[in-house]
């Protein structure tokens, strides 16, 4: 595995650049990347291009000339079997931007490599990284199809489990909108490598979040196959009340139609339902409760309030 341009002389990042010598190159569109890139650790050039762009062609050469800038940087992950799409991490200076916006420190460069190397290290955990942040790029994607809707919230894994006390630790957490309708949820992203048990074995935590005053949110399970699916809802069912909302979908729905009647509850026959019909009323805030999502939390924020509408400019 290689960081691009690590070692190419025209990438390096003079010490005299700083945000303010690039900020009039700099679009809206670029700071939403800093801070995506600062959440999730990494995304694809194909899931950057649905979130933010509507040609391909423009997202790389866009990508291209911020990684020269120093705004950004990448990796291409070598598994088995060949090369995986490039991916982008933050650079140097939209790490220090990511930051000083919230009034932390900037990364020193050595912190900055060292983060950039655990995910070229990562290994089977960078498909996990993946997958979860598909997920809510195809919400993003569905929301630009369906009036009145949106993504109101995206939130990682460290950022949900210390605003639940760290009494769970979901690999995300979103709030859909659609018209008047708020529903919050935690994810739990499965790739078939855990057993069904270690799987149901995670819920008892999300009861007891709810007891001590924590949301009341549906559990999603995102699954590789109909069978797994299958087996899974037996297993709960065999195993008693879980004392949490559960809902389930495939890999295969939610690629096509995460926000459609693809889910699946747990205890409720065959039946499947949109996902602003699940139950996951937003609740008020308290310690080990989120709450509603504020305007700033919407993941496009920066864009505007057209934000979902204006990924496609040049």
């Amino acid at each position: 595995m290689q960081i691009r341009g690590r070692s190419e002389p025209s990438r390096r990042v003079s010490p005299s650049e700083s945000l303010r010598s690039i900020s009039f190159r700099l679009e809206p569109r670029d700071y939403t990347l800093a801070q995506l890139l600062h959440d999730h650790r990494t995304l694809t050039t194909a899931q950057i291009t649905t979130i933010l762009f509507t040609s391909a062609r423009t997202c790389r050469n866009r990508l291209e000339g911020l990684r020269t800038l120093g705004w950004i940087d990448s990796f291409i992950p070598v598994r088995p079997g060949g090369r995986l799409p490039l991916h982008w991490l933050p650079g140097p200076l939209s790490a220090r931007y990511v930051a000083l916006a919230a009034g932390a420190r900037p990364p020193t460069a050595k912190a900055l490599r060292e983060q950039q190397d655990r995910l070229v290290a990562a290994g089977a955990h960078l498909a996990h990284i993946d997958a979860t942040n598909q997920f809510f790029i195809d919400l993003i994607a569905a929301a630009r199809t369906t009036p009145g809707a949106r993504l109101a919230r995206w939130w990682p894994a460290a950022t949900i489990a210390s605003a639940t006390g760290r009494r769970v630790h979901p690999d995300g957490h979103g709030v859909w909108e659609d018209g008047d309708t708020q529903v919050g949820w935690f994810l739990e992203m499965d790739l078939g490598t855990e057993s069904l048990p270690v799987l149901a074995g995670k819920m008892p935590a999300y009861r007891r979040l709810r007891e001590a005053g924590g949301p009341d949110w549906p559990v999603l399970i995102l699954l590789p196959s109909p069978a797994r699916e299958t087996h899974l809802h037996q297993h709960l069912a065999s195993a008693g009340r879980l004392g949490v909302w559960l809902a389930t979908a495939t890999h295969t729905q939610t690629r096509s139609d995460p926000a459609g009647p693809i889910w699946r509850l747990a205890g409720n026959g065959r039946r499947r339902h949109r996902l602003v019909d699940l139950p996951g009323h937003l609740g008020a805030t308290g310690p080990f409760h989120p709450g509603a999502p504020t305007p700033v939390q919407d993941p496009l924020y920066l864009l505007g309030p057209m934000g979902g509408q204006r990924h496609g400019e040049a």
